[in-house]
């Protein structure tokens, strides 16, 4: 069974609503995958999670999410995802692209960041392989990824992880980019995942337009919408300061 882990963030409740849309998302198109919420307090509590704090850390899942392999018992094949995924497809279909020869698959992003922030207010930076990480299909049991263990994890930089250090070049596969369509970056609307890496419909920037007019797709607005109650929509308004 296909094990995907997604990120949790615990710091608003827009942030927890966005991690449960991903995985109603996920679960619209498949009931049978197993999924797991990275929550950093459990992870901390159990003491699989003890790195000093990073300030430039967005999430508290920018370091977690390298620890899916251990979770996994360092077998099998599992997904790693941000929480501001849409998913518009079966998500076992990824599977058709794995190859047993490679640590790590994800879409192969030439990024440059279309805001100067980050929606939490952190300033962006563009580096090599940004948003790599943001979507990973582990093969657990490959070797490169048993060097993703509780050391490493908790104590490498965030260089060696974002960038897949921790495994050979000629070990990272490559995915289609629609399985992690960076809204704003690729205009082609055939997303198979829709990634609001810019921010989301959960943000002020989605409707105060400090977002480029690129990342403002009333569709992906409306779909996101789709996946809430109606409480869930009206907390989110009032969150947001925007219901009238």
């Amino acid at each position: 069974m296909l094990t995907v882990y997604v990120g949790f963030d615990s710091s608003n409740y827009t942030q927890k609503i966005a991690h449960d849309v991903c995985i109603r998302s996920i679960e619209k198109y498949n009931n049978k995958v197993k999924i797991v919420s990275l929550i950093k307090s459990e992870l901390v509590s159990k003491g699989l999670f003890f790195r000093n704090h990073d300030p430039k850390a967005s999430t508290e899942f920018t370091y977690t999410r390298f620890l899916v392999p251990y979770l996994n018992n360092y077998e099998g094949i599992a997904v790693f995802c941000d929480s501001d995924f849409l998913y518009k497809y079966d998500i076992e279909e990824l599977l058709q692209y794995y190859d047993d020869t490679k640590a790590v698959m994800c879409v192969k992003h030439e990024q440059k960041s279309l805001t100067k922030t980050k929606f939490s207010g952190m300033p962006q930076n563009d580096y090599p392989r940004k948003n790599w990480s943001s979507l990973m299909l582990f093969n657990c049991s490959h070797q490169s990824c048993k060097n993703l263990n509780l050391e490493t994890v908790n104590n490498e930089s965030p260089k060696y992880l974002h960038r897949m250090e921790w495994c050979q070049d000629n070990e990272i596969g490559e995915l289609p980019y629609q399985y992690n369509y960076l809204l704003g970056y690729y205009f082609t609307n055939d997303a198979k995942a829709v990634h609001y890496t810019e921010g989301g419909p959960w943000h002020n920037e989605w409707y105060n337009y400090k977002l480029p007019k690129e990342c403002i797709d009333k569709q992906y607005g409306d779909e996101w919408f789709e996946y809430l109650t109606g409480e869930e929509s009206k907390k989110i308004l009032l969150e947001l300061n925007l219901l009238i």
